[in-house]
């Protein structure tokens, strides 16, 4: 199997990828690493191209034979490479992916879930790739974002969510104030408040998790529209947990019976 070569123009828009103007107006981003790629190429998200770092050609042979003819293989030298990547110790494999069209936040598709994982304005890109992936092992296959909050298809998102983006049904821009009456006719609305509430128990009947920043939070107006609150009591000296080990304990509550 031949592998192209890339253009100039083409090596200057993956690099501007980078950007997340660039990112929204091409609806495009890179996906690093051989699993996250694996999952990708496994998933209804499409790739456009594949690119594999020269001197890797034979690790990544069946993987790019798998796809030669349906979306264009590339090898690029490694200063090409370094160009792109964002990975120190790169295994030498990404895809140039399109953002599929999500649905909006109150598409029947939405409304038929059992969980919902509602996340206002996060912006720490690794502790969003880190809850991508808890929502995907408990099963919460939609998550909506609040204006705000960090673009999906960061690099470091796409990096720490390990494959699971691919999984998910993804909502971005939402705005939770206009829409949380309206999802507690169908949702019993769980809100994440580190300084009053019940200890994390089961839930029976359909749940929508919501939960802030590490450094701020929820805001006080969309608490005072939950159903419940929920803290994790600590018995040590460290002053809190992290947001994805909370979000961790609290998804696991959820799913337990």
């Amino acid at each position: 199997m031949k592998l192209l070569e890339p253009s100039k123009v083409q090596l200057k828009l993956w690099m501007t990828l980078q950007q997340a103007k660039v990112r929204k107006r091409e609806k495009l981003f890179l996906a690093e690493g051989a699993k996250v790629v694996k999952d990708l190429l496994q998933s209804a998200w499409k790739a456009r191209a594949l690119l594999i770092l020269q001197g890797k050609e034979d690790h990544f042979a069946e993987v790019a034979s798998a796809v030669s003819g349906e979306i264009d293989v590339y090898r690029l030298n490694e200063k090409e490479w370094q160009r792109l990547s964002q990975d120190s110790s790169s295994e030498g494999i990404m895809a140039v992916a399109s953002v599929p069209e999500m649905p909006s936040s109150d598409d029947s598709q939405v409304m038929r879930n059992d969980r919902l994982l509602l996340l206002h304005e996060i912006n720490n890109p690794n502790n969003l790739g880190a809850l991508l992936r808890t929502a995907d092992w408990f099963g919460f296959k939609t998550v909506l974002f609040s204006a705000g909050s960090v673009d999906f298809t960061h690099p470091k998102v796409v990096r720490t969510a390990m494959g699971s983006l691919f999984h998910l049904t993804l909502i971005a821009g939402v705005d939770f104030a206009a829409i949380l009456p309206g999802f507690k006719a169908s949702f019993r609305l769980v809100g994440s408040d580190v300084g009053n509430g019940v200890t994390p128990h089961p839930c029976t009947g359909r749940t929508a998790l919501l939960m802030g920043s590490e450094s701020h939070g929820l805001p006080q107006h969309l608490l005072d529209l939950t159903d419940e609150r929920w803290r994790i009591p600590g018995v040590g000296s460290a002053q809190s947990l992290s947001l994805p080990q909370a979000a961790a304990i609290m998804m696991y509550a959820c799913t337990s019976k």
